[in-house]
């Protein structure tokens, strides 16, 4: 890797990548800030640090700006419209590759570039935010609970949290593909909302639906369960309605009117301020089942799932920038371990009950 050790963060003017850049500098640490837009230039200013400004167009022109840069953080989403770009230009140009992503096709594309990552000497560990961190982390002590297990569940409900509008605007794309589940080793398409289970979060019993998360893919690669399920708190009222809006789907597809919504939420989304996410919590649930019937259930909490993707971002960022000779694709637990954990803010420790 190259020698002066510089990062950089980009997509740094956006929601989630100001938060990551405020933790960086919190840390002492200078990154590189870049995007497609003008603003950079101001951030970076304010920030007292260096910028880049430059789109993602052309993979040759990226892999030019990278050439000295020895981590390279994606803050700028949607993901399957950034990566594409952002990962081979990484490989091209010998930089790790780190992201905020909870999309499956994004880590499905980083595990199809493993060998070329292998051969150029670089990491790519897509999801070292809230997705996939915390979740990645407790299957992998669940699993070793329960070593023999062959169905894993996790669950993630939120008090206080509000997505931030790149966010929004991924999760709609999102719906028009549809849910995933994990089945005898392999991803399998089943529809929106495909189940619903009651779920202790510990501070309340809530209901949930199935929901196409980022650890049907990461959440196999690390613990090699072969049947997984993923589920987010939600009324059965809402789910209900969910459903029923399901016919209307094929619209969504419609260029022009997943446009008009994506301008919509420009127009009327306002993400929590700082204040409203330090009193906002995340709760995550687990339960892994062996081939007997024998069961083990992790829960635990952290703080609001921006302030960890930042955290996240920058403590994986920080561990590629020392010395290591991994390279190819990872997750963050098969990068760092499962402790990874025990340094996410407001992380409670895990209550295990066996069952």
């Amino acid at each position: 890797m190259k020698s002066d050790k510089k990062w950089m963060i980009y997509g740094a003017n956006g929601y989630t990548g100001r938060i990551v850049v405020d933790e960086a500098i919190k840390r002492n640490l200078k990154p590189i800030l870049a995007g497609r837009s003008v603003s950079i230039q101001k951030l970076a200013e304010e920030k007292g640090l260096e910028y880049e400004i430059f789109d993602l167009s052309l993979i040759d022109d990226i892999a030019l700006k990278l050439l000295n840069i020895s981590v390279l953080a994606n803050c700028a989403g949607p993901f399957s419209a950034t990566a594409k770009f952002m990962i081979p230009a990484c490989i091209k140009a010998n930089t790790h590759y780190i992201d905020i992503t909870g999309e499956i096709s994004v880590y499905d594309y980083a595990y199809s570039k493993h060998d070329e990552a292998v051969r150029s000497k670089v990491v790519l560990c897509p999801g070292v935010g809230s997705d996939v961190i915390p979740t990645d982390c407790l299957a992998v002590f669940l699993k070793d609970k329960c070593p023999d297990a062959t169905h894993l569940s996790m669950a993630w409900a939120t008090k206080g949290s509000k997505p931030s509008k790149g966010t929004a605007k991924t999760a709609v794309e999102g719906i028009t593909k549809g849910g995933k589940i994990r089945k005898d080793g392999k991803i399998i398409s089943v529809p929106i909302a495909y189940k619903e289970r009651l779920i202790d979060f510990g501070f309340s019993e809530l209901n949930t639906m199935t929901i196409p998360w980022g650890d049907i893919f990461t959440a196999y690669h690390s613990t090699k369960i072969p049947n997984i399920e993923f589920y987010f708190s939600r009324s059965h009222k809402k789910v209900e309605s969910l459903r029923k809006q399901i016919k209307y789907l094929r619209f969504l597809k419609i260029r022009w009117v997943m446009d008009f919504i994506k301008r919509r939420i420009d127009k009327i989304w306002k993400p929590n301020t700082a204040e409203q996410r330090a009193s906002s919590k995340s709760y995550f649930w687990g339960e892994v089942i062996s081939p007997n019937g024998a069961k083990v259930i992790g829960r635990f909490s952290t703080a609001d799932g921006y302030d960890l993707t930042a955290a996240g971002t920058v403590e994986v960022a920080e561990y590629l920038l020392g010395e290591t000779d991994q390279v190819g694709y990872f997750t963050p637990t098969t990068l760092i371990g499962k402790e990874l954990i025990e340094k996410m803010p407001g992380y409670s420790g895990i209550q295990f009950e066996s069952l």
